[in-house]
């Protein structure tokens, strides 16, 4: 608590305040909806709404069954946002994700017909079973928020973010991420196993009523303008420049630590700067602390750093390189 002191203290001499924060209320609204839907999948749910709020793409890996899916198109419900999933297969095109243009006879010319990637929350389930001409075409997608299709652009909406789903334990018939590509997500999410107490919450829910995840009697909470003022309101929160030093000594420190092989890039600075923002904003603050940093530091690093051979063969993880790092790297006060 002594750490966040000096840092709420100086929020104080912020120059421009919100007067109120409008959508708190919201906020607080739709985690609590979620959670009545999603049992026990709380921080899952917090670090989701954050990366929309941040403008970020989220990688999520898990077994099948913890309710992925449903989270996404929870999220897309209480937003009013327009819902897209794509199964992604060992022989899916890009055309299958982006579209295609076809002739119309009736009109003598080409017409675009969109495909899934063309929405607002998008669901893209097993990603890593795609073939890397299919995996590119999500390059320019994820960073750009537009598609170039026969020479021509055509851009997405403003909220458009990418929720991408693994499954860690079957490997057969599936390519590995590039790094350029994972470097892009904002957050890697690791859904577990619920426990006890939430997997009898799931069931006695299903008990009572089995329509109860088929979302149908869900109403929006936000409207996508809200969602545009909310992001907007996350850049304007407060974070004092010893959180900024704090930030790049964190990500600085994983170029030097000697079980690394593969470094963050400023990419992940920026992450983690604009992720501690908007997940401030979602717990009622305008302001950061050094406790919003250290929580989302693994997130965002987790995908984005590879260890050095001797160090797996060690059996070191990179969680256990992540908790040092956090651990060596002075927090300010």
């Amino acid at each position: 608590m002594e750490d966040n002191q000096g840092i709420v203290n100086a929020s104080e001499n912020i120059v421009e305040n919100f007067s109120e924060n409008t959508y708190s209320d919201k906020m607080q609204q739709m985690r609590s909806m979620i959670s009545s839907v999603v049992f026990g999948q709380e921080k899952t749910i917090d670090l989701l709404l954050t990366a929309v709020l941040a403008g970020g793409h989220v990688l999520i890996e898990g077994v099948p069954g913890v309710a992925k899916t449903l989270s996404a198109r929870l999220i897309a419900k209480l937003i009013d946002a327009q819902f897209s999933r794509i199964q992604f297969t060992s022989d899916i095109m890009p055309s299958d994700v982006l579209g295609t243009n076809v002739f119309n006879m009736g009109t003598n010319a080409f017409e675009l017909h969109k495909g899934p990637a063309f929405g607002d929350i998008i669901l893209v389930d097993e990603i890593n079973r795609a073939p890397a001409k299919t995996q590119s075409a999500l390059f320019e997608v994820m960073e750009e928020r537009q598609a170039t299709i026969d020479g021509v652009c055509y851009p997405f909406g403003k909220i458009y973010t990418v929720f991408a789903t693994q499954n860690p334990i079957e490997q057969e018939g599936t390519y590995r991420l590039p790094e350029a590509q994972m470097d892009r997500f904002m957050f890697k999410i690791n859904v577990d196993y619920p426990s006890k107490v939430a997997e009898l919450k799931v069931l006695m829910a299903h008990n009572s009523s089995s329509d109860y995840n088929k979302l149908a009697n869900i109403n929006p909470i936000l409207s996508k303008e809200d969602v545009l003022s909310l992001r907007e309101q996350a850049g304007k929160v407060f974070v004092d420049e010893k959180l900024m030093n704090y930030i790049v000594d964190l990500i600085g420190e994983t170029r030097t630590d000697a079980m690394v092989y593969v470094a963050a890039s400023p990419r992940a600075s920026l992450s983690l700067l604009n992720a501690a923002k908007a997940y401030a904003l979602i717990m009622g603050r305008t302001f950061v602390i050094p406790d919003d940093v250290k929580t989302l530091a693994y997130p965002v690093l987790c995908h984005r750093i590879s260890l050095t051979a001797e160090a797996e063969m060690n059996g070191v993880t990179v969680s256990k390189v992540i908790a040092g790092i956090i651990e060596r790297v002075q927090v300010p006060k």
